[in-house]
């Protein structure tokens, strides 16, 4: 096992093995994507159930990759911009494009069209008829397209404590998405079980919180390396960067939290009516506002937060925003990119249960 700090950049973390990002925290992800380089992969955030089974494993993994390739649609597929139905010559239209787009590509053709087509057909997977390697590599491929990236990290969050018969499975199977997808895994927070089966491993602090390795002078001043515990400030996004614009009715390409929650909501059928990123005009001499997630009938704001609402200027604006929309009719819930990664099912209910009042207010009134 092989151990190093690292600063938790997407540029510094290795992308062609497996790693373990030790101190991990969720809101340092979106920092670290937003200060990404061009060249960096496309980061894709996936909580695993810690199964003894190393197929049961990669198997889950590769339908979650699917459900994400279904949520890009169609950014990945040149030509199918503006097809969002299964309506008409649709399904026959995509299915060429698909054919198309895997002759000048390194796709491998029916997995594309079974891709496409099914994206537009319905719950899923399609895929996996295919062999595992073929889902593997064809994924891997098809979401660093949809995010416009020249490759993907899967991030796995196991269980905390994971016993040695388990851990060893989840590395295997990431150990196998790395060799057959070749894109990077990183395992990322909890702990894991020590054994000298473990691939090579980087251990890489968190943003925000460990100390800085720097070369300070000792008592006799011969300059020798040594550690200095000082607080490690938030990785600013560098100047002229911004972070992709948002598309409309979808979650934020680079958001894990939106798309996470996304993942989770379009199984659900009390969820219908959503839309991502959409403008909201409170009221005739309001000022528009942009919001995270909508159900435009029920009127109710979802809005997520990562640590830059902390702050005292972010807080007071989050604070008017919210008012300003309640006074024109609208709820707004707000929940912490924290509580998605760590606690959706309360968050889901959450909205279940708010949606269900407003859905019989309608009706009663």
């Amino acid at each position: 096992m092989l151990g190093g700090l690292l600063d938790f950049s997407l540029s510094d973390v290795p992308a062609d093995r497996v790693v373990w990002i030790k101190h991990f925290h969720p809101d340092d992800l979106d920092r670290a994507v937003a200060a990404a380089p061009p060249d960096a992969p496309a980061v894709i955030f996936q909580r695993t159930a810690g199964s003894l089974s190393q197929s049961t494993t990669i198997t889950s993994s590769l339908d979650e990759m699917e459900a994400l390739a279904g949520h890009l649609f169609p950014a990945w597929l040149p030509g199918a911009e503006g097809i969002t139905t299964s309506a008409g010559g649709a399904l026959a239209a995509v299915r060429s494009l698909a054919v198309a787009h895997a002759a000048g590509t390194a796709q491998y053709g029916p997995f594309l069209v079974d891709l496409a087509v099914g994206t537009l057909t319905g719950a899923g997977p399609h895929t996996q008829r295919h062999q595992p390697e073929v889902r593997a590599r064809g994924l891997s491929r098809v979401l660093a397209a949809g995010f416009g990236r020249p490759a993907c990290a899967l991030l796995l969050r196991p269980p905390d404590n994971l016993d040695e018969g388990r851990t060893l499975a989840l590395v295997r199977a990431a150990q196998w998405l790395v060799d057959h997808g070749r894109l990077a895994v990183w395992i990322c927070g909890g702990s894991l079980a020590p054994g000298d089966w473990m691939p090579e491993v980087v251990f890489a602090r968190p943003v925000r919180e460990a100390p800085v390795v720097r070369s300070v002078p000792d008592a006799g001043g011969s300059g020798r390396s040594g550690m200095s515990a000082e607080g490690h400030s938030r990785r600013e996004r560098p100047a002229g960067r911004s972070r992709r614009a948002s598309r409309l009715g979808k979650p934020h390409p680079t958001s894990y939290t939106e798309v996470l929650l996304e993942s989770a909501l379009a199984k659900r059928a009390w969820a219908t009516g959503r839309v991502w990123n959409h403008t909201v005009r409170p009221g005739p001499l309001v000022n528009p506002v942009r919001v995270d997630l909508l159900w435009k009938r029920e009127r109710c704001v979802v809005e997520l937060d990562g640590d830059d609402h902390r702050s005292a200027g972010k807080y007071a604006e989050d604070r008017n925003r919210d008012v300003m929309l309640q006074l024109n009719g609208y709820a707004v819930l707000r929940f912490t990119n924290t509580q998605v990664a760590d606690d959706i099912e309360n968050v889901l209910a959450l909205l279940q249960q708010f949606l269900a009042n407003r859905r019989r207010a309608r009706k009663g009134s």
